[in-house]
């Protein structure tokens, strides 16, 4: 009789998530790393990570998909924001085009991670549909985002209990349930609640109101290249990498100039909102004059103007679109009773308040058999933390396209791989200066917005120093990154053995 063959899960690396910067990550490691093994391992059974996971009506990005997409297979469509079915589309035909679903294991959920610095190598513990498996790594990359993909936030409405109506929250879209000639009350103000009101219209509600405590920055803008004619003079490669170019400096130029003049901020964008609510019933004060400036917390984007235009009545009838800036007394069976007497009747209330931030997808991580914590630890270059060996993180910016953070990473491993593999090194671990102590009101997110959900998780997430220097200094400007990705020091503070 022959003998059983057991697959070789050994691998120099193994990356967690297929989204958007694990499937960017395979295809560095496959190009830059053609002699390291290494696989992909995706919990869910889809790849695409937020837009697998997100269904309610009108998913899109909020960051510009030239940017957005990757580097090296550019973004093939006109339109800078796209919604979630193209992207996924984009997605499969990037990971069909470059083969990387050789390197993707679907259902693979994995469980736990332990370090052992006498094997220097990650065991990770993996389900297969209810079956066991254990992966062993010399190197172990975080690519599952920063939101919690099982627990939304949780955030307290009350009263909400004694709706009669139905409660959905857009992370966990019921697709079966018709909103059809329903009214809809959608609870929140940022991006998403910006792009389910002119969806929600769009798709036939009766009604449909934003309910918001506080205002928002939300900016109109033209939903498509404004580099077309590169198209007619330039090889389609050229004029690719051109909108590439264009969306990444003339954004980048714009929030600083909004964060380095925020009384001309404020100004642009409410001069835009009036322009967009000529001709409506809806003032900008109060529902569009957030206290905060531009950039503090992230910009709502409408493309051509949508969330403005359901605001605007049609063949003589009213808008079907509305916009309730106030506090919610109580949820009461058929609706929402605000503070200041305002009934709000509803057949479905949308839980559009944020989502809860996560590390690592939860994966609680062991080195010899201490447990991580990872609000113990400072980020070193954006995507390692100290005292823990060959473990990288992606992420991505707060104000710029998430892709552009998570490349750098990708691009960071490569070339740290690279150097080690020459010197005969196996380990790298990020050390603190003796000394270094970093007071408490001075340890900052990452991602440096003030939104509530992020305040939230400030306490459970690794920080970057505030007035951190080096490698300690957090993630901000996006060509200083870049340059220091491709041709920086990579080891500083950094211990290699």
């Amino acid at each position: 009789m022959g003998s059983i063959q057991t697959p070789d899960l050994s691998f120099d690396i193994v990356v967690i998530g297929a989204g958007i910067a694990g499937i960017n990550c395979a295809y560095r490691l496959q190009t830059r790393l053609p002699n390291a093994k290494f696989a992909v391992l995706e919990g869910r059974d889809s790849i695409g990570g937020t837009w697998d996971l997100f269904k309610y009506p009108g998913i899109r990005s909020d960051s510009d998909l030239f940017t957005y997409g990757f580097a090296w297979h550019p973004w093939p469509h006109k339109t800078p924001i796209a919604e979630g079915p193209l992207i996924i589309s984009y997605l499969q035909e990037c990971i069909s085009l470059y083969h990387l679903d050789r390197y993707i294991s679907l259902r693979h959920k994995v469980v736990g991670g332990d370090w052992d610095s006498e094997k220097k190598r990650w065991t990770l513990s993996v389900d297969n549909d209810g079956s066991k498996k254990v992966y062993r790594a010399k190197w172990v990359v975080l690519a599952s985002g920063y939101y919690d993909y099982d627990t939304p936030l949780e955030t307290a409405i009350p009263g909400l209990d004694r709706f009669q109506g139905k409660i959905i929250h857009p992370q966990f879209w019921d697709t079966g349930y018709d909103l059809k000639e329903k009214r809809v009350v959608v609870i929140g103000s940022g991006a998403t609640a910006v792009t389910l009101l002119p969806a929600l219209v769009k798709s036939g509600v009766k009604h449909v109101t934003m309910l918001q405590r506080s205002p928002t920055w939300i900016a109109a803008f033209g939903n498509r290249s404004p580099l077309k004619w590169t198209q007619v003079l330039f090889p389609k490669r050229a004029a690719a990498w051109l909108e590439w170019l264009w969306f990444a400096i003339v954004p980048f130029f714009k929030v600083s100039v909004a964060l380095h003049f925020p009384k001309s901020a404020r100004k642009t964008l409410l001069d835009s909102v009036d322009e967009q609510l000529k001709g409506s019933n809806v003032s900008s004060d109060p529902h569009f004059m957030p206290s905060y400036n531009p950039w503090e917390q992230r910009v709502c984007l409408a493309p051509d103007g949508d969330f403005f235009q359901a605001l605007h009545g049609k063949d003589g009838q009213p808008a079907k679109g509305e916009v309730v800036t106030a506090k919610i007394k109580t949820v009461t069976e058929d609706g929402v009773e605000c503070e200041d007497g305002k009934q709000l009747q509803a057949d479905a209330i949308v839980t559009a308040t944020g989502l809860k931030m996560c590390w690592g997808g939860k994966i609680p991580l062991r080195v010899d058999g201490e447990l991580v914590s990872p609000a113990e630890h400072i980020i070193w270059n954006g995507c390692m933390v100290n005292d823990v060996p060959n473990l990288m993180f992606t992420v991505g910016y707060a104000w710029a396209s998430w892709t552009l953070g998570v490349d750098n990473t990708a691009i960071t491993l490569c070339r740290l791989w690279d150097k080690m593999q020459g010197q005969g090194k196996e380990v790298a671990v990020p050390r603190l200066p003796a000394g270094y102590r970093v007071e408490e009101v001075d340890q900052v997110s990452w991602l440096n917005l003030t939104a509530t959900y992020i305040k939230k998780a400030s306490r459970s997430m690794p920080w970057n120093d505030a007035h951190g220097r080096g490698p300690w200094k957090a993630r901000g400007n996006i060509w200083i990154d870049w340059i220091h990705a491709r041709f920086g020091n990579i080891t500083k503070a950094l211990e290699l053995s």
